[in-house]
């Protein structure tokens, strides 16, 4: 891989450019999503001041990719790197083929910035095989990628080499993605990795604290992070119909029914099954720091937890918050009678909900009177 150094200021960009020497460089801002180079995130500077201004334009700004979102992320750091003499791109990863259950080795002549086009319009152009996990990733394996990928002579050993490395990385990482984008071929024929993007588990991050340890905060939602904080597994949407349930599959299902009836959730949301009073105050509290937000609608099955818990959350949390938007609940299951009668002896103005489609319906339509 070329030379590189991280720069927090146009000033810091400029030193690393003069201590990596030579006479073109790339800029790049430091952004956990790709598609930097279409969003203007990607710099080739041929001289100190065209260092210095793509720096500077991009730091303290927030990029927006296909991959960000419409809100963009903060960019407060960019990455300086040697120019390369590239000759040609080539698109290589590791990835989880769910399909077979084994990890991926995929590879295209079409690399670069439209690898996703690639993928969908020349489909064909994609390589790709599945690596046993008894065996490892065979040297014939990798050979095979390299023969479709046109390489030749030394550059044969060379990718063999290099794809054997990173295969040890996902393993020995728990990686979810490893993604070389643009592996690339030098006009003197060496390969060299240009950038690249990788994914660790989530789940497997308490074996990796030299990992964990890499997080940045500023590159997360940042209601997501506070979710995280309160173990709510939530993810932010574009909508304006927050969702609380218990569960995945009934979160997805809710969400669902939602859009079936017309209107957009805000959030996926599942405050688990083992949710206490306090969680569900918290998991209200975040979902209503949302500014979109025109409706809330609580969706709980009571089993593990009961659904008088569910209301006594519920409760606690509208008068906490002071709640300036429609309220629907549908609560079943376990003591779902004395739930609902807590919520009616509340006072507040909560909208109850036969079932499931009701509270849909009811939701979309306080939804869209907060709209108009």
């Amino acid at each position: 891989m070329p030379a590189g150094k991280v720069a927090a200021s146009a000033e810091e960009a400029v030193a690393a450019a003069q201590a990596l020497g030579g006479a073109v460089w790339v800029v790049k801002a430091q952004v956990h999503a790709g598609g930097r180079g279409k969003a203007g995130g990607v710099k080739l500077a041929r001289d100190l001041d065209a260092v210095r201004a793509a720096a500077a334009g991009m730091l303290g700004k927030r990029l927006t990719t296909a991959q960000t979102g419409p809100e963009g992320l903060p960019v407060g750091r960019v990455y300086v790197e040697s120019g390369s003499d590239i000759a040609r791109e080539i698109y290589l990863s590791l990835t989880l083929n769910r399909e077979r259950g084994r990890i991926a080795l995929i590879a295209s002549s079409s690399g670069g910035m439209d690898i996703e086009e690639v993928a969908q319009q020349t489909p064909e152009k994609i390589l790709s095989v599945t690596i046993h996990p008894a065996a490892g990733l065979g040297a014939h394996q990798a050979r095979e990628i390299a023969f479709g990928l046109g390489l030749t002579g030394s550059q044969i050993g060379e990718f063999q080499s290099l794809a054997a490395a990173l295969y040890r990385l996902y393993v020995e990482k728990d990686l979810s993605l490893l993604e070389v984008n643009p592996l690339i071929v030098t006009r003197a024929g060496a390969l060299v990795a240009l950038d690249a993007k990788i994914n660790v588990d989530a789940n497997a991050l308490f074996r990796h604290p030299e990992l964990a340890g890499l997080r940045d905060a500023s590159q997360e939602d940042p209601m997501e992070r506070r979710a995280a904080e309160h173990e709510l597994n939530y993810v932010s949407l574009d909508g304006d119909i927050a969702c609380m349930v218990n569960g995945a599959g009934l979160a997805m299902a809710t969400m669902d029914l939602i859009k079936l009836h017309g209107g957009q959730p805000a959030n996926f949301l599942d405050v688990g099954g083992g949710a206490t009073s306090e969680r569900v105050t918290a998991a209200f509290e975040l979902i209503l720091s949302n500014p979109r937000v025109r409706a809330v609608l609580v969706n709980i099955f009571g089993g593990i937890v009961r659904c008088d818990t569910i209301a006594d959350g519920v409760i606690n949390a509208v008068r906490k918050v002071g709640v300036k938007v429609p309220v629907v609940v549908r609560l079943e299951g376990t003591n779902a009678q004395l739930a609902r009668a807590t919520l009616a002896s509340s006072g507040l103005t909560i909208t109850p909900a036969a079932d499931l489609t009701d509270a849909a319906r009811k939701v979309v339509a306080l939804a869209a009177k907060g709209r108009a």
